[in-house]
């Protein structure tokens, strides 16, 4: 994986072959965290999918998820993810092949879903909302696919809630206001019940999780992205940004390391 700075960006149209890899690497560590674990295993236990069902997994990334909700519906249903980047399509379906499972993929946006009104029994999209630029717009468009009846699953986080430590608290500061001005929609976990109601939809039931970083992510991907866009922003110089990684590696080493963000999950129903 190469080391020069990688946008900050999940837009299909700026991640090129290096960002793409680093971006799966973020999602299959991530995927093992404790807190995205509980709160993935709450989206599954509230869609409650039967066999026979419909389903759709917006913005599927590697498609574990959707593999697993191939699982659920049987071969009488159908998983299907939907993901922008056409490389993060191919590498779900590369995986989804070695694992023998039934779910299909397709690019596609959350603006737009090729599906037919009231075509869906169950929706699940996690931490796509965040990324959006207009999250009503996608909503309504969750909104219009599922069934009278079906229902919806949305996670996201709130980067409101992040939290980085150690380091000089200027420095984290100003990296923090970069990730917020990189990200769409940065405090889409609280806005969420609102848009999905405004949508259309019924919130039934809610769901919360912190995502916690291990000491050894302290020098990861994620950090890793979120400082190089700092520096290439002017938000940070190369030396602060060195002195900041050194406290970090001795944070972790130490004991004295934390990083975590908030995620929110909301169930959603169609009158």
């Amino acid at each position: 994986m190469a080391d020069s700075a990688v946008p900050l960006s999940f837009r299909s149209d700026e991640i090129d072959r290096d960002a793409l890899e680093q971006l799966a690497s973020v999602l299959d560590i991530q995927a093992e965290r404790p807190g995205i674990r509980r709160l993935r295993a709450w989206a599954h236990d509230a869609l409650h999918l039967e066999p026979g069902e419909h389903t759709l997994d917006i913005g599927s990334g590697t498609g574990s998820e959707t593999r697993a909700m191939a699982g659920a519906v049987g071969a009488a249903g159908r998983a299907i993810g939907l993901d922008p980047n056409p490389g993060m399509v191919l590498l779900a379906r590369e995986r989804t092949e070695a694992a023998r499972s039934t779910a299909q993929f397709v690019v596609g946006t959350a603006y737009s879903l090729p599906f037919a009104t009231g075509s869906l029994d169950a929706v699940r999209c996690e931490r796509v909302f965040q990324h959006l630029t207009e999250p009503e717009r996608a909503a309504a468009e969750v909104a219009r696919v599922v069934k009278p009846g079906g229902r919806a699953v949305i996670l996201d986080s709130d980067w409101g809630t992040a939290i980085l430590h150690p380091g000089d608290p200027d420095v984290l500061a100003r990296i923090t206001d970069v990730m917020l001005t990189h990200t769409a929609n940065p405090y889409s976990g609280r806005l969420l019940p609102g848009q999905l109601t405004q949508a259309g939809l019924v919130v039934e039931h809610t769901g919360s999780q912190a995502l916690m970083q291990e000491p050894g992510d302290a020098t990861g991907p994620l950090v890793t992205m979120m400082m190089d866009a700092a520096v290439a922003e002017g938000a940070i110089s190369p030396a602060e940004r060195r002195a900041l990684l050194e406290q970090l590696e001795s944070g972790a080493r130490t004991g004295d390391f934390h990083m975590s963000v908030t995620m929110f999950g909301y169930l959603a129903r169609k009158p």
